[in-house]
Formats: structure tokens, C-alpha cells, sequence
């Protein structure tokens, strides 16, 4: 989703903070302790200096009431804070007791997530915005959060030729990671960047992949009018060794042992996660969707992905065995545009739609079947090279909510989700994670009914419990995100209700919620009020709202000042 840069910082801006630091010209190293405070109580501060001396001090009262202002902090917290920031706390190691806002609290509530930048590492090595990232990271860490997601890069890693992997930028991130304390999750991003949903960055694939597929324009998804997309190699030639003599599959296998053997290290401890790319925006589907060039808009059907030679080739063969060779000369002719409705496609239509049809049953198995084996095959590659390490596996499943009301499912279908109102397309997908034993991550958590257009039929809510019991009914774990940026109490309420289990409901709390996006807008002073309060909900499910709102408030305080480097960094770069 896109990290939408605003041009105000507002009242987070506040005051530069005094120069203060321990003895001589060092910076005084941290190891403070913050706990949740009762109104009247007091906030006690250790500060370790280079020469082993503490100086502990205790703070007047707190106030329990809400203070936008940052001068207002007490100027021994302010210190304390400032000598958090400093970079060069971050390379000693930082450590942070949190009480109640820490990750201490294993098997309780839900872990919570954060994803950086899609830009957060350069392509040549090296990390964007480093000082914001320290800054950022630390108020992550302070406010409860459990860890950081991040894209791994093919066009980045393995941009200068074949198996040569240049992993400088996330070195760097990996390490300040452990520092801090936060786990990652790192998704193997075999996509391009750029032209989906919130992307605000350009990162190609690698450009010896793309000579091959210049080469071969087939090595493209293409549509039924010959429109090529390059955003991922299309699964027709998942098992040819189109690229260099390595299949794509071998390709990705190849980058995940890379990536195994270099950080092998932080596996199953710093890196919990391996989310594992498998077509656009890293999810596993078709590019029936795409925003570039303003070929497909919001709530369009989107269109069928099986017009190169590979697919059409698979097509032919699956018609001839089903004794209908006159299905494999392609796709449905009769299924709209990108920006068509359902009922304005005839294949479509609530009657006598073609999808319900001999051949369109045929053809929608096909086509969801492809996606299945595709899968199946990345999975089993990633399983066998990440076996024994402690990380987990998920795969990301996109959230189709558009039309859902509808019968036929239009959009779901030209994604390759073989889900209609009579055939569930996500049991399949489910049990095919569960036989490698992955995660299912999936979108749209925090999207409510009423809040999308009536007319396009959309349904979250339903779909996201078809989901949750797909993958409960598989035995696999869920885990979710947000689908577009939202920092409002109502969007958190709903993300709790759906990922926690309130007493007496029978279903499967979500494993872990990734909130999207790290950025400026995150660190506005009353977004980061409610996301630091949020957190806590999550973590301690089923408590008052209020009384969760009042114990989050000392950390609010406590982080002001990271909030501020964080959001000033982010702005400036």
C-alpha cells in the first residue's frame, strides 16, 4: 500500500530538544526502565553513563491528562529520551522493559507487526533514511510492537547478474533489527514494484530477467488482447528454463537459499517469518488487476491472465484430455474488460452466466488449478530450504471483496479464485498451505460493509470469515493486514474484533497482524496515540477499551520523543 508522504508534520513538530549528554563528549548510553504510571504516582529513570556510574532520579508526578505539547515533558525524561536516539545507542544495544506495552507477554493476544517502507533498502546496497529507521524502529519497539515486515528484493539482491546477491542494505537492517529487539518478517518479493495498489516506488524485476522476457515476450502474463504484464513471470513457464538456463522456480529457490545461508544466523530468532512471493504485489494470484496506466479502476472485474503460449499450451492440453478440444483455443471471449461490471460481461451474469456452465466450470478449474500447482511448487521449494530453522512459512492470499454479493464472484475469478456463491474457492488454498504447514496472511481485515460503495456489492466482512474458516477447517494458521492505510479508532476496532477471540466464541485467534504502513503519517501525534493504543488492544484482548486507552497514555509520553525524530527524519529523507 502506498506510504503517502503528507507535506505537515503539525503540532508533532514541537521544539528541538537541548544538547545533553553524559560525561565528557560521550553520549550517555540507556537502559531505562518505563512501566505504566497511576495517576500521582512517579516515572523512575536510569541512566547508565560510559563510565559505569548510574544516575537515578525520580520524576515529579506524571499527570494523566493528554498533553499535545512536548515541552511539556519532564527535562530528566527528555534526556533519557534524547540518549535513546542516538545511533550510537542503537550499536551498544538498547534495552527496554515495557510492562505492559512490552512483547514479553508470549501466547497472550496477538502480535502485531509493522511494514517499512517499500523503499527501505536501495537498489546497489545500502538503506534509505537510516536515521529515520533508528528512530522509527526504537518508538516501534517502545510501543509494543513485535516486529517489522520487509521486502526482500529480487530486483534489487540479484540485479547485476545470475546468483550474484548483494545483501548490503539488509545486512544493515537485520542487524539494527536484533539490536533493537524486533523480529522481522521478510517476504521474498519476486515481483515488481510499481503499477498495484499502493505502490509509491519503482523496483523492477532483475534486468537479465527482463532481457529474457523481452526476448520472449511469453515469459509475460498476458491478456486475451494481447496486453503483456511484467510485474511477475508468468506460471506457464514455471518448470522451462527460460531464464539463463534456471526455470523461475529454480530462480526463487536459489534466492531463498541465498538468503538462508547469509543471515543463518538470525533464523528463528531475529527473522521469525519467510513470506513467500507468488505472483503481483507478492500475492498468489493472477495480475488481473493492474492499476498502471490506468488500465483497471476501482471496482472493475478485472480480466483473465492465460493469453501466452505457455498457458494457452496447458489449455489446449487440459480440453483435449476433458474430450473438448474446440475449449483450449482460449479464455472466454465473453467476459468484459478490466472495467466491466458483472452483469454487463455475459459470462458473468447472474443468468445464464457462462461461469456456470459446462465449460465454464472447466475452464475456471483450469485456471484456479494452475495457480494451486504454481503454489505448491514455490512452497515446496521454500519448505525444503528453510526446513530446520525455526522460521515460519506464509504465503499472502489477496482480499477480492468487490462483487462478493454478486453470484458469480466476477473479480475472485479473474484472479484465479475459483470462489463463487456455490463453490468455495479457498478451501482448496487453504489445505494446499497446509500440506507444507504455512501461514495463510490475508488482507482487508479492517474493512467494514457499510464503508464501500452499495452499488459494487462489497462484502469484507463475509470474506474474511470465509477465510478465517477455510483455514481453520485446514488446520493452518491466519494471520492478516490491513488492505489501504487507515490510522482511525474505527478501522483498529475492527482489526481486534476480527484477529482476537473475545470468551466463548469457537474460532482461531489470527497468529500475527502486520499493520500497514510505516511513514510519516503513522507518527502524527494523534495517529500514533491510537496506534500505540491499538497495539495494547491487541495484546491484551478482551480488556475495556478505556482502561486500555488510560495504561497506553504513559507510553504515548514516553515515545514522544522518537516520534518526533522518526517523523522529522521521514519527511526530510
Amino acid at each position: 500500500m502506498a506510504l503517502n508522504i503528507t507535506g505537515q508534520i503539525g503540532s508533532l513538530c514541537g521544539s528541538p530538544f537541548p544538547e545533553q549528554s553524559g560525561s565528557g563528549d560521550q553520549p550517555a548510553a540507556v537502559s531505562a526502565v518505563w512501566k505504566p504510571v497511576a495517576a500521582g504516582g512517579n516515572l523512575r529513570c536510569r541512566i547508565r553513563q560510559p563510565g559505569g556510574q548510574d544516575l537515578d532520579s525520580l520524576t515529579p508526578p506524571v499527570s494523566p491528562c493528554r498533553s499535545p505539547v512536548l515541552g511539556a515533558l519532564r527535562p530528566d525524561l527528555t534526556m533519557a529520551c534524547q540518549a535513546l536516539m542516538s545511533d550510537a545507542a542503537v550499536e551498544e544495544g538498547v534495552e527496554l522493559e515495557h510492562g505492559g506495552m512490552g512483547t514479553g507477554d508470549k501466547g497472550k493476544g496477538v502480535p502485531v507487526f509493522v511494514m517499512l517502507p517499500l523503499d527501505t533498502v536501495k537498489p546497489g546496497g545500502g538503506m534509505n533514511r537510516r536515521k529515520a529507521m533508528v528512530a522509527s524502529l526504537k518508538a516501534l519497539k517502545t510501543a509494543g510492537v513485535e516486529g517489522v515486515m520487509v521486502d526482500v528484493w529480487w530486483g534489487i539482491v540479484e540485479r547485476e547478474r545470475p546468483e550474484v546477491y548483494d545483501w548490503s542494505g539488509y545486512d544493515d537492517l537485520m542487524e539494527m533489527a536484533r539490536r533493537i529487539g524486533l523480529k522481522v518478517q521478510a517476504v521474498m518479493s519476486f515481483h515488481k514494484c510499481g503499477g498495484n495498489v499502493g505502490d509509491s516506488c519503482t523496483i523492477p524485476l532483475p534486468p537479465w530477467a527482463v532481457e529474457e522476457m523481452e526476448k520472449d515476450p511469453d515469459l509475460s502474463y498476458t491478456d486475451q488482447w494481447g496486453r503483456r504484464n511484467y510485474e511477475y513471470i508468468s506460471l506457464g513457464c514455471d518448470t522451462i528454463p527460460v531464464l539463463k538456463g534456471r526455470t523461475p522456480v529454480q530462480c526463487y529457490a536459489d534466492f531463498m537459499r541465498a538468503f538462508r545461508d547469509r543471515f543463518a544466523s538470525l533464523l528463528g530468532s531475529t527473522i521469525v517469518e519467510i513470506q513467500v512471493g507468488m505472483g503481483p504485489a507478492g500475492e498468489l494470484r493472477y495480475p488481473s488487476y493492474p492499476e498502471l496506466h490506468g488500465t483497471w479502476k476501482f471496482p472493475g472485474i478485472g480480466a483473465f491472465q492465460c493469453s501466452d503460449r505457455y498457458m494457452l499450451a496447458s489449455l489446449r492440453a487440459a480440453a483435449e484430455s476433458a474430450g473438448h478440444p474446440e475449449w483450449g483455443n482460449g479464455g472466454p471471449t465473453d467476459a468484459g474488460g478490466y472495467n466491466s461490471w458483472p452483469e454487463d460481461a455475459p459470462f458473468f451474469r447472474r443468468e445464464n452466466g457462462g461461469w456456470d456452465g459446462d465449460y465454464g466450470q472447466f475452464f475456471l478449474s483450469w485456471y484456479s488449478g494452475l495457480l494451486l500447482d504454481h503454489g505448491e511448487r514455490v512452497l515446496s521449494a521454500a519448505t525444503a530450504v528453510f526446513a530446520g530453522t525455526g522460521v515460519k512459512i506464509s504465503v499472502k492470499v489477496a482480499g477480492i471483496h468487490w462483487h462478493y454479493g454478486t453470484r458469480s464472484h466476477a473479480p475472485e475469478l479473474t484472479a484465479g479464485y475459483y470462489n463463487t456463491r456455490f463453490h468455495d474457492g479457498y478451501k482448496p488454498i487453504a489445505e494446499m498451505l497446509g500440506r507444507h504447514g504455512a501461514v495463510l496472511n490475508f488482507t482487508c481485515v479492517e474493512m467494514k460493509n457499510f464503508e464501500q460503495p452499495e452499488e459494487a456489492m462489497c462484502r469484507p466482512e463475509e470474506l474474511v470469515r470465509q477465510v478465517a474458516a477455510a483455514a481453520m477447517g485446514a488446520g493452518v494458521g491466519l494471520a492478516g493486514e490491513n488492505a489501504l492505510p487507515r490510522y482511525d479508532e474505527a478501522a483498529h476496532d475492527q482489526i481486534v474484533k476480527t484477529a482476537t477471540v473475545a470468551e466463548g466464541e469457537e474460532r482461531e485467534k489470527m497468529e500475527a497482524f502486520t499493520y500497514l504502513r510505516m511513514g510519516p503519517d503513522l507518527f502524527r501525534e494523534d495517529n500514533w496515540r491510537k496506534f500505540v493504543g491499538f497495539v495494547k488492544s491487541m495484546r491484551e484482548e478482551g480488556r475495556c477499551r478505556e482502561i486500555v486507552e488510560r495504561e497506553a497514555e504513559s507510553f504515548v509520553h514516553a515515545t514522544v520523543p522518537l516520534v518526533q525524530e522518526a517523523a522529522v527524519a521521514l519527511m526530510s529523507g
